[in-house]
């Protein structure tokens, strides 16, 4: 088996990431979902500093004891990902929540940087065009 999917199943490895994430933008803020089945819950740590935001989190291995290892495909130990956010964020509202192995972060657009309508105003009176 292994010399049937060896170099096949190291290829397919090497092109997924190892906290596949989905990111997009619903109204005023992003959302991440982030994969991370079988970590610690107590093992995740989610931090920023500056525009870095920083995912933490640790899969610890099964102990190898009695075990024989038939096929051992999932990853362990400790997995790092940083995300340069933008300017424009209210980075001290950061929501984080862990459920079914995915990590959902919500991510508000700061007030000063949504997008708002600019009223306009006419000065003066009206000035009116005659014909001569």
């Amino acid at each position: 088996m292994d010399d049937l999917l060896g170099p096949m199943r190291e290829t397919a490895m090497a092109q997924v990431p190892a906290m596949p994430m989905d990111l997009y933008r619903v109204g005023d803020h992003y959302v991440a979902h982030v994969d991370l089945p079988g970590v610690d819950p107590g093992s995740i740590d989610v931090g920023v500093e500056d525009r870095t935001l920083t995912l933490r989190a640790q899969r610890t291995a099964q102990p190898d004891g009695e075990l024989q290892w038939l096929v051992r495909e999932r990853p362990t130990g400790t997995y790092v990902r940083q995300l340069t956010l933008g300017r424009g964020l209210a980075l001290d509202a950061i929501e984080a929540r862990y459920a079914d192995g995915v990590l959902t972060l919500t991510i508000p657009v700061a007030e000063e940087a949504r997008p708002r309508r600019i009223e306009i105003t006419h000065a003066g009176t009206p000035t009116a065009i005659t014909g001569g």
